[in-house]
């Protein structure tokens, strides 16, 4: 029986991710055998592809498609073992490489300071900031080696994982292609660009079983977890509404001027997928967050993280409609995403979420808040929680506190060692269920229309305007592809 059938079967019964996993184990250890597609002939096809003249390390339509070819051509053989590097190792020593180091600097100290875990790469499009990295990590286990293209590491036979969090609209495309080269993913939140991009991430991971779990890291803290069993086992009731919040005190991003693009970013590289645009004077490296065609706003930016509990203590999949209110109200700059937003999803089973986010103000209290026909549980941004009855009487204060970033990149390191994929915490198809409502509310913003969705799948119904912003437009020979 194929490991991943059997988890998703449990899975579908109740249990959670390490429950399924230590039934897998009672049930017997072959079941991991024979199954999917060849990751050995992936990677031999995939140095094939470079060794016929695609090594060149200048982005290209052949390699990109190369890629997906070569994963097409192993997906259909079997091995009689399906274990990786990682998962076969004596030690149980996992490889990794970081992709973008903003991020991906902190990620790559966390991850260092794991019992087993070799950073071998540090990546980033500057140049500079790659050495820095790779400079903060030299007292690490391992050498750690400071490169500006991240198929070196996809290349490298002797890593495991890719940690990505290069800027969102590399999210996806690098996932893909890190799976179809036979590595775990760990990749940031919002995990992909648009909503196309998160159905094609779940489909690679499912054909090339990877462990992808993006980092919403709260579904990993200790308090959080608990507060949600609470919730769960009916301690204010059948919940109805979930309120999520963020506040915060950006300042302009100005006007910005074509200028001459730095020499030590390999701007190219950094534009990746994306259709070409002149180097502005205001995008890298942050500020690419507040225009659409590489970032997702302070909606996919921040409110993924409350949005992500919401949905999980809801326990929702799909919306029915989404609406959106807000706009750019406090500065005239070259921002194009709202700095104040408020968006409503609602659910089968009268129940709705609703999120504000405040990018420019910092009055106001809260994180997330469930109410129920019994009571209400406010979750703090460090995992605290309070418990009220229905008439506000505080019955249950928690504050052990934890944000669970060291227990996420564990609980990911112990299903990349175990070669057990759906043992994650935040698996990509819960990453882009979450992700997707950010994509929906961002929709609806930019249409100023209510949306009515599939509750089997989350796509827009009666509405080709909207439904065309599913989907991005890509530079040529660049569209992700499984």
């Amino acid at each position: 029986m194929n490991a991943i059938l059997f988890c998703e079967t449990i899975h579908s019964l109740g249990y959670f991710p390490g429950e399924a996993i230590a039934l897998l184990a009672i049930t017997s250890s072959d079941v991991i055998l024979n199954t999917g597609c060849c990751r050995f002939m992936v990677r031999v096809m995939h140095a094939i592809v470079h060794c016929r003249g695609d090594c060149d390390m200048s982005i290209s339509r052949r390699f990109f498609l190369g890629q997906t070819a070569a994963a097409s051509a192993a997906s259909g053989i079997t091995l009689s073992t399906n274990k990786t590097r990682a998962a076969s190792a004596p030690s149980g020593k996992v490889v990794i490489g970081v992709m973008g180091l903003s991020r991906g600097q902190a990620l790559a100290t966390a991850f260092s300071r794991q019992p087993g875990v070799d950073v071998k790469y540090v990546c980033d499009v500057d140049r500079q900031r790659a050495a820095q990295s790779a400079k903060l990590l030299e007292n690490a286990p391992g050498q750690c080696e400071p490169i500006a293209d991240f198929r070196q590491i996809l290349d490298d036979k002797e890593v495991d994982v890719l940690v990505c969090a290069p800027p969102n609209h590399w999210h996806a495309p690098a996932t893909i292609l890190a799976c179809s080269a036979g590595k775990h993913v760990y990749v940031e939140k919002p995990c992909s660009h648009n909503a196309h991009e998160g159905e094609l991430m779940v489909q690679a991971a499912r054909q090339y079983q990877r462990a992808v779990q993006m980092g919403s890291q709260r579904r990993s803290s200790q308090p959080t977890q608990e507060a949600i069993q609470k919730l769960h086992g009916g301690v204010i009731g059948r919940v109805y509404l979930v309120s999520c919040f963020y506040n915060s005190v950006r300042g302009s991003i100005g006007k910005g001027n074509v200028v001459p693009v730095p020499g030590h970013i390999d701007y190219d590289l950094w534009q990746g997928p994306a259709p070409r645009k002149p180097y502005l004077s205001n995008v890298v490296h942050y500020k690419w967050h507040w225009r659409w065609h590489w970032g997702n706003g302070e909606l996919g930016n921040n409110g993924i993280h409350s949005i992500d509990l919401a949905r999980w203590g809801l326990d929702v999949d799909y919306p029915l409609r989404v609406t959106s209110n807000g706009g750019r109200y406090c500065f005239d700059d070259d921002q194009e995403t709202p700095d104040t937003h408020l968006v409503s999803f609602e659910f089968a089973g009268k129940r709705a979420i609703t999120w504000r986010g405040l990018s420019c103000h910092r009055h106001g209290a809260g994180f997330v808040s469930f109410y129920g026909d019994k009571g209400a549980l406010d979750i703090s941004s460090d995992g605290s929680y309070k418990i009220f009855d229905v008439k506000n009487n505080l019955i249950d204060d928690v504050q052990v506190k934890g944000r669970g970033g060291a227990r996420h990149i564990d609980n990911f390191l112990t299903a990349v060692r175990n070669d057990t994929p759906l043992a994650l915490n935040a698996e990509i198809l819960g990453g882009h269920q979450s992700t997707l409502l950010c994509h929906l509310g961002n929709i609806a913003q930019r249409t100023g229309k209510t949306l009515d969705c599939d509750t089997k799948n989350g796509r827009i119904l009666n509405d080709a305007d909207a439904a065309a912003m599913w989907k991005r437009e890509y530079e040529p020979g660049w569209e992700p592809q499984v």
